[in-house]
């Protein structure tokens, strides 16, 4: 008989546990907000740079709305669509989480993508 094994969790004290009042955002949401930004800079429908990204509607949708986890090459492929380069892009992800961790507003916002775009 193989020995027990005690659950992980069973050391976390439960009792003095107080959840956050604000949640940081997680990064898929952050880029998803600033793609659909840059996207919206540009006054671009998002059929038009998913077929330049070479990637589905669909799944731009997705990517924007925080629902994939993207890998680093569609990443890349639709901000080459948006004439962003994927290290800028990272940085304004980077500094929009930044910012959210600083402020006391619960939504992120990607101010910086969008001077990448100008």
């Amino acid at each position: 008989m193989a020995p027990s094994i005690p659950p992980l969790r069973s050391a976390i004290d439960r009792t003095n546990f107080k959840p956050s009042p604000e949640r940081e955002p997680l990064w898929r949401h952050v880029l998803g907000e600033c793609l659909r930004g840059l996207r919206h800079e540009r006054g671009e429908k998002l059929s038009e740079t998913a077929r330049r990204a070479g990637v589905s509607p669909q799944y731009l949708s997705e990517m924007e709305r925080g629902v994939k986890e993207p890998s680093s090459e569609m990443i890349a492929a639709v901000a080459g669509a948006l004439d962003v380069t994927l290290v800028d892009l990272t940085l304004a992800v980077a500094e929009s989480l930044r910012s959210a961790q600083n402020s006391t507003s619960r939504g992120a916002t990607c101010s910086a993508a969008y001077a990448l775009a100008a």
